[in-house]
């Protein structure tokens, strides 16, 4: 359909495809969502290696009921990244920060009180998977801590996409998978669920913050809820 309308309102011309540069800037982003989607089951996998197949049911229960709230991001990232682009390529700075500030607000606020949420029906919620499974209430705000961190910042990891800072991302996505990795191995075997969750939130912890710091250094822009007034 799309090919269809173009053909009333361009006129035919040669086509040019930048075959190297559309790879160049594309795989960092192709790696940023594998280690994104690496960071989101790591623990459930090396879980499967330690804990019997019950265990590893109820964390899975209390990790998807919590992913509820990374719905916000997702649709505050698709909402803002365009616009990023925008002010970015039009030199409009403080356009950009304000727009980001705002992002990040859309982003932290619904995601707090959907958190919140989720943790006072949480033992309801897990309960509805099935006998034993209320267990893995606790681990939900461990969990929450991690959730929270990522929130915290916004959709900065759309920003460095959208800006030209794709490998930069790249590297802090594949830094957080290596500290998730890590801190499965060495708290699993003791702590075997809360081993995990404490793990997969401090990678978060760990992104959010790398992320920060990347934006605030390279853009010069804020990146976190909370900033001092000017």
């Amino acid at each position: 359909m799309m090919s269809f309308r173009l053909r009333e309102k361009v006129p035919a011309g040669p086509r040019k495809y930048e075959t190297k540069f559309w790879l160049a800037t594309a795989f960092p982003i192709f790696l940023v969502e594998s280690f994104y989607f690496l960071l989101t089951y790591t623990d459930i996998l090396i879980l499967e290696i330690y804990v019997n197949p019950d265990e590893v049911a109820v964390y899975y229960a209390a990790t998807k009921i919590l992913a509820l709230v990374a719905f916000v991001y997702f649709a505050v990232s698709a909402a803002t990244a365009h616009r990023f682009a925008e002010y970015h390529i039009a030199g409009e700075h403080e356009k950009l920060e304000r727009f980001l500030s705002d992002s990040i607000k859309w982003t932290f606020w619904p995601s707090l009180l959907g958190t919140i949420g989720l943790l006072v029906t949480g033992k309801f919620l897990l309960a509805l998977f099935g006998e034993g499974f209320d267990s893995g209430y606790g681990l939900m705000f461990v969990l929450a801590i991690g959730l929270l961190a990522r929130a915290g910042v916004g959709p900065v990891e759309r920003l460095l996409n959208m800006v030209g800072e794709q490998k930069a991302c790249a590297l802090i996505y594949a830094g957080a998978f290596v500290v998730n990795l890590s801190l499965c191995f060495i708290l699993v075997p003791y702590l075997k669920l809360y081993g995990a969750a404490i793990a997969i939130s401090a990678a978060m912890i760990f992104e959010s913050l790398l992320l920060y710091v990347v934006t605030k250094r390279k853009l010069g822009l804020h990146v976190f809820i909370w900033r001092k007034p000017a």
